[in-house]
């Protein structure tokens, strides 16, 4: 029976060796996640068998320490939850990895070609669309006209009406101020909105505003300059007009009509220097793709060579009831089993899942000089078992030899 015995402990602790030595060529994995064998007797009845591997323990709950690699489509969970990816049969996998891109046909992937699975975006709105591929316009976007404009400034309280009048922009002297805005017709060519601004000499407490479009006067009859009012309090602040103004520019050659909702809240009337704190224009010219990043938030976004990004999707992450029971395969991945549960998802930072930290990877979190130390058990508890052996072996022809 000391054989069989001696044999099960030898059995047991190849197994362990085997665990051991997987966890050290994995030391330098991204995403590894170190196991342990655990042993346990065996007994028929009340009689004493040996010993064999009862389980194979992941420490998938210890965090991995972190490798900065500075890259934009790289990742690394904090926290609870797993990445999902799907190879072309379909298959489902889950990592800790971040390390994505985006293959020839615009899809992100994780480094062996699998799709990284994520809710798409819904245009307009925060809410997560449907979870599946996520593919990236790698074409030109469109341009988007101008229509919105916000200035922000002071408008001087120590201007003086202008010795000159009316109006004219080109005549200094008929104005006190002015100020150049960029804004885009619906084919993404560029244009300039000038805005002149002039003290009234009967009301010290109105600014009125005039405009040229690329130059040429903003009218809204031939000979009627387009204008809007600005009235202050004794304060010095805007009180008047109480929401944005329209401005209708025109039509640029080949493109649609161009007006502009003009917003002036927060524009005073003190004493001192007139300035300009804001004055911005939404609206772009078409761009064409030139990279994508990850947000810590999940977000995919494509960027675009005039400065626009566009959210394409949101990394899901899963966790499972019991994540130590998930089955590890290849390429640093786990698979669901029955004991693991289904798996639940969640964007990063939501429910109970980690967010995530961008431009790092999380390295293996084996423990070389546990590792080592646990070699040096499992040697010792080998040459025992070995031992046990020989003398058993001992004990037999020294009975053969007297019999």
């Amino acid at each position: 029976m000391s054989f069989e015995i001696a044999l099960s402990g030898i059995n047991a602790i190849n197994t362990s060796l085997d665990t051991i030595s997987n966890n050290i060529a994995n030391a330098g994995t991204y995403g590894y996640k170190s196991s342990r064998a655990n042993f346990a007797s065996i007994y028929a009845g009340d009689q004493p068998m040996g010993t064999e591997i009862s389980s194979i323990t992941q420490n998938i709950d210890k965090r991995g320490p972190v490798s900065n690699t500075g890259r934009a489509m790289d990742a690394m969970i904090q926290g609870r939850g797993f990445f999902t990816t799907r190879d072309h049969t379909g298959s489902i996998f889950y990592t800790r990895v971040g390390l994505f891109g985006v293959d020839k046909d615009g899809y992100v992937v994780d480094s062996f070609g699998n799709r990284v699975q994520g809710y798409a975006a819904v245009p307009g709105s925060t809410a997560l669309g449907p979870m599946g591929d996520m593919q990236v316009p790698t074409g030109q976007i469109a341009a988007q006209a101008s229509d919105r404009l916000q200035y922000v400034g002071n408008l001087s309280a120590d201007w003086t009406a202008p010795a000159v009048a009316p109006f004219d922009p080109a005549e200094p002297q008929s104005f006190n101020s002015s100020v150049v805005s960029v804004v885009y017709d619906s084919r993404g060519s560029q244009h300039s909105v000038t805005q002149y601004f002039v003290r009234s000499s009967v009301n010290p407490n109105e600014v009125t505003v005039y405009y040229t479009f690329d130059g040429t006067i903003v009218e809204s009859t031939p000979g009627s300059p387009v204008s809007h009012t600005l009235t202050f309090g004794t304060d010095g602040r805007l009180t008047a007009p109480a929401g944005p103004v329209s401005v209708s520019l025109g039509t640029p050659s080949g493109a649609d009509p161009l007006a502009i909702n003009i917003d002036y809240a927060g524009t005073t009337q003190f004493a001192g220097e007139a300035t300009t704190s804001r004055n911005t224009a939404n609206g772009y010219p078409a761009g064409v793709h030139t990279g994508i990043r990850i947000e810590s938030d999940g977000a995919i976004l494509a960027e675009y060579s005039n400065g626009q990004r566009q959210q394409i999707g949101t990394v899901a992450l899963a966790i499972f009831p019991n994540e130590g029971a998930l089955q590890p395969v290849s390429d640093t991945s786990w698979i669901s089993t029955n004991a693991s549960g289904n798996p639940l998802y969640f964007a990063p930072g939501s429910g109970i899942v980690g967010t995530l930290t961008v431009g790092v990877l999380e390295q293996s979190n084996v423990d070389i000089a546990t590792e080592l130390v646990d070699l040096m058990f499992a040697q010792r508890n080998y040459q025992a078992n070995t031992k046990v052996i020989q003398t058993a072996d001992k004990v037999i022809q020294s009975l053969m030899q007297a019999v």
